[in-house]
């Protein structure tokens, strides 16, 4: 069924298996999946599983090392291993496992491998030329590509859209200041604004014309008045690029060079994800710091933790996940029957109770000023920029495990709350980092054609707020969480389901909501909860599990439809599991499947992303997904029917 599609009347949810017992293999299940999820926790408490993302990030990671000469042939051999083997039958590279290929990764791909040594003549460097030339080549190559061909001089820079740094002059009140980008967005773009003012250009042993077209191609005209001015204004721009006023480009320069590194964080990066910390660095480098300044050293030694060993070759994560991971961790532990003082939730407790950020007002406060911290943020270190989705996930996690001074769990957890409550943005759901950070105009700006560049709220990071609101006794908590209530059912479809901002796609959104209707106490007979139930039943696979490719962002006929995944038919049973309708015989199906597919170790296989960093454009293979999800889900399940 396709979004938008009329549905059919829904008959009330009913429990199709009265009485049922669950299965002795599903209990084995369960065990040998709970086990494994223990051994894989850390000494100190917590939990991270690997996030495999594209080859962009092995390729660019060669080209930043190619721009900074200090490229390491060891290093890109390796690389270069990883990329080779990521390429399709087809020659080209693509963005999500199974996926079609995308013209800008094959050539970055592609011209990693030649800065690797690979010759154009290899076979396989011929049939990824032979792709690109048939899509295009690189005239038709996002920006981003262009910029880094400008980089090394195949790219006109003055063909590249403008970004002039005197852009962080603008009042925050006026469009198309740096705080109307979203956080990941914001932080490149300033980077970039330096890089893009100095139009540097490296030397190359080589061209990339066998890719195809080079030059740049006519501008295709904006479908809106407001693009078109847009365009007006960056040809503007561009020729104030090219005659800047000295003073004030000076003065611009070194504004968004303070702004770049005083976000600089712990671990040496950015964000703590790749795209802003490779551009800081280049940004840094050519407003004059060596590669010996403590700020440039730091960045490069953090690269390193980001790189993964993997046999004979090596990948680069574009981002890190260990509070995600720790708070999942211990929710499906808690689920699996683990008591709620078993040391191991009780040390991973600990683990995020020291992450909490409570002193540093991040780029958050600019919307928020007069409202204290008590967020947490994704990675093992980025104070400047917590989220609304692991917030809420922490503190529910929290209140999982009998802590040794559950004080302490009280006062993070109402940190956290209030926190929340104060991010809502003014319709009533929330973002992830931003509150009201909905400039939809920044959108169509030439220089964004890769990615959403604002942060508006999204179901799934408002169903978790909700889920935790809910709880809450204090007049403030009920009312932001009623009003959150009331921004989801606006944006349910009309066949039942929710988009999924942060995961793939509608199976996540819709599994995401359920979880916090439950929590409201709306009632398994709500016509609008049924109509969400009929959808995951409607989509669930043959062969009992559910899947959904990350094609769906963009075309409706993929929309709950894809192979099955551990972590996607986990999020149905769970979605299932909290609209009352457990003892479905959907439900049956699924753990069936998910018991017919376990390995022997306890784990599932997924080669499929599952998890969104861009609808349409990044995504993600979170490797602990496969199982704490599966966990989490049969724990759920199975205490129900029991």
């Amino acid at each position: 069924m396709q979004l938008g599609e009329t549905e059919p009347a829904v008959p009330p949810v009913t429990d199709a298996r009265p009485g049922i017992t669950p299965a002795r293999n599903a209990e084995g299940a369960l065990a040998r999946a709970r086990d494994h999820l223990l051994a894989l926790q850390k000494p100190d408490g917590h939990w991270r599983g690997l996030l495999e993302t594209n080859v962009t990030m092995d390729a660019e990671d060669l080209l930043l090392r190619e721009f900074l000469g200090i490229t390491d042939r060891e290093r890109s051999r390796r690389a270069a291993s990883w990329i080779r083997s990521k390429q399709g039958s087809d020659g080209s590279w693509a963005n999500f496992a199974g996926g079609p290929g995308d013209l800008s990764t094959t050539i970055e791909a592609y011209w990693a491998l030649r800065v690797a040594g690979d010759e154009p003549s290899a076979p396989h460097m011929q049939r990824a030329a032979a792709w690109s030339r048939e899509h295009g080549g690189p005239r038709q190559a996002r920006v981003f590509t262009h910029i880094w061909m400008a980089l090394f001089g195949l790219w006109p820079w003055d063909e590249v859209p403008a970004v002039p740094p005197e852009l962080m002059f603008l009042p925050r009140w006026f469009p198309l200041n740096p705080y109307d980008f979203s956080c990941w967005a914001r932080q490149t773009i300033v980077a970039l604004m330096i890089v893009r003012a100095h139009r540097p250009s490296r030397q190359l042993a080589f061209t990339l014309e066998e890719l195809g077209p080079s030059d740049p191609a006519a501008v295709a005209p904006a479908p809106s008045l407001a693009g078109r001015m847009l365009n007006v204004l960056d040809r503007v721009m561009r020729v104030y690029e090219r005659h800047p006023l000295r003073p004030l480009r000076r003065a611009a320069l070194t504004a968004a060079e303070r702004w770049v590194v005083k976000r600089q964080e712990a671990d040496g990066g950015w964000g703590g994800i790749q795209p802003p910390w490779v551009y800081s660095l280049m940004a840094l480098h050519l407003q004059g710091y060596s590669l010996e300044h403590p700020v440039i050293r730091a960045g490069l030694a953090g690269l390193d933790g980001f790189t993964v060993e993997d046999g004979d070759a090596m990948w680069l994560e574009a981002c890190q996940s260990p509070v995600w991971d720790t708070a999942l961790a211990i929710l499906a532990l808690a689920d699996a029957g683990l008591k709620s003082d078993d040391p191991a939730l009780v040390r991973g407790a600990d683990w995020l109770l020291d992450r909490q950020e409570l002193e540093v007002a991040g780029d958050w406060a600019v919307r928020r000023r007069h409202l204290r911290p008590g967020g947490w943020a994704f990675e093992y270190h980025n104070v400047n920029y917590p989220d609304v989705d692991d917030t809420p996930i922490c503190a529910l996690a929290l209140r999982r495990v009998e802590h040794p001074d559950p004080n302490q769990i009280e006062r993070a957890v109402q940190r956290a709350v209030e926190w929340i409550i104060g991010m809502q943005s003014g319709d009533g759901g929330w973002g992830a980092f931003d509150a009201d950070n909905t400039r939809t105009i920044v959108r169509q700006l030439p220089f964004c054609d890769f990615g959403e560049v604002i942060d508006p709220p999204s179901a799934d990071v408002t169903a978790h707020a909700v889920e935790l609101l809910v709880q809450e006794e204090s007049a403030a908590g009920r009312d932001s969480a009623d009003r959150g209530l009331r921004w989801l059912w606006d944006e349910q479809e009309s066949t039942g389901s929710w988009f999924g901002r942060w995961g793939v796609n509608h199976i996540y959104g819709t599994w995401s909501v359920l979880c916090a209707l439950k929590e409201a106490h709306v009632p398994p007979d709500d016509g609008r909860l049924r109509r969400a139930v009929r959808w995951l039943e409607l989509h669930q696979n043959p062969d009992g599990g559910w899947g959904e490719d990350c094609r769906s962002y963009e075309d409706p006929a993929w929309i709950g439809r894809g192979e099955s995944t551990a972590s996607q038919t986990a999020w149905a049973l769970l979605g299932l599991h909290a609209a009352g309708a457990a003892g479905a015989d959907s439900v049956r199906r699924g753990i069936d499947w998910l018991v017919a597919t376990q390995r022997d170790d306890g784990t599932w296989d997924e080669p499929q992303y599952t998890g969104t960093g861009f609808p349409g454009d990044f995504y993600i293979n979170y490797h602990l997904y496969r199982l704490v999800f599966p966990v989490m889900a049969l724990g759920r399940c199975l205490e129900a029917l029991r």
